[in-house]
């Protein structure tokens, strides 16, 4: 759901469930052979392959950023697929133009998972921009949310910013998403939070400059500052790659404690989100309840309708 001018709706009861984080790699230049390995591999967490699978099926499978292609500004328009969908109206799958949006449906609905497909390069046919996107698919194999990257780094010089904050809601929480760089913005985080979301998804690829020394200082900053579980799906690491990711996957709980981690080859990593965690935070420190809004303002206030 974009909730640039929408009235928020309640949010779901936050339950418990299992969350994988697909840390693909082998992306190279063959975007065929990119989705089939990504459809591989969300089989292969289906079947609690992977780091901590334990838990039983993953109820929600997300796939890192630019998961169809090379990674870079100068892959994105060469990559770039349309996408079409409208906030508020239903979504035909069947006639999409968006080669990825098929198989991540198809594999949604095969699997009987919450499906959020890392991102792709997005162009939109309307005004020929390119936006680096995520979509969301139910188990049903609908297309039920997206979210296009709002802060850029160097992409700019290809891609356009996204205008919305987004979340989703499942039967178990909702999550809120971003990707990559708008981690290093808390605002859009405090927005998700402030709105309901229980758990924020972000796909990312910082490299291995920025990696080591921000990656999970960041995680961790945005799960404690709004008391909320985090994660970021990072690619693996290439170094036969014109870029190379970071990887270290990973998933905070409310109270910063790192729950998983992966290191910098493809790996899947599972997790259980336990709800009472975020409560025993929000009762012990309740920020939630202290804010001082008389003293500055609310910076989700006016996106609620």
């Amino acid at each position: 759901m974009s909730t640039s001018s929408n009235r928020i709706p309640p949010a779901p009861v936050f339950k418990p469930f299992n969350l994988a984080l697909i840390q693909l790699g082998q992306i190279g230049a063959d975007k065929a052979a990119n989705l089939k390995h990504a459809r591989d591999m969300i089989r292969k967490a289906v079947n609690g392959e992977g780091v901590g699978g334990t838990h039983g099926k993953p109820d929600l499978i997300v796939l890192p950023e630019c998961f169809n292609s090379p990674y870079g500004h100068v892959h994105f328009p060469v990559y770039a697929e349309p996408i079409g969908f409208r906030k508020g109206e239903k979504y035909n799958v069947e006639s999409s133009q968006s080669e990825s949006v098929k198989m991540l449906s198809e594999a949604a609905k095969a699997e009987g998972v919450w499906l959020l497909g890392g991102s792709i390069p997005e162009k939109d046919p309307s005004d020929g921009n390119i936006y680096n996107t995520s979509t969301v698919y139910s188990p049903q194999g609908e297309l039920v949310a997206t979210h296009r990257k709002v802060h850029l780094f160097k992409e700019s010089e290809t891609l356009t910013g996204g205008l919305t904050t987004n979340f989703f809601d499942t039967e178990f929480a909702r999550i809120g998403l971003g990707i990559c760089y708008d981690v290093r913005f808390p605002e859009l985080a405090m927005i998700s939070a402030r709105q309901g979301c229980h758990v924020l998804i972000y796909p990312g690829a910082f490299n291995t400059t920025t990696g080591p020394l921000h990656w999970e200082l960041l995680q961790r900053a945005r799960a404690v500052d709004n008391q909320v579980y985090f994660s970021m799906c990072s690619p693996a690491r290439d170094l036969t790659a014109g870029y190379h990711a970071w990887g270290h996957s990973l998933v905070f709980d409310p109270m910063g404690s790192k729950l998983v981690e992966a290191e910098d080859g493809e790996v899947i990593l599972h997790a259980r989100i336990d709800p009472k965690i975020l409560y025993e935070a929000r009762a012990g420190i309740p920020v939630t309840t202290q804010r001082r809004f008389d003293v500055y303002p609310d910076i989700s206030k006016g996106l609620t309708g």
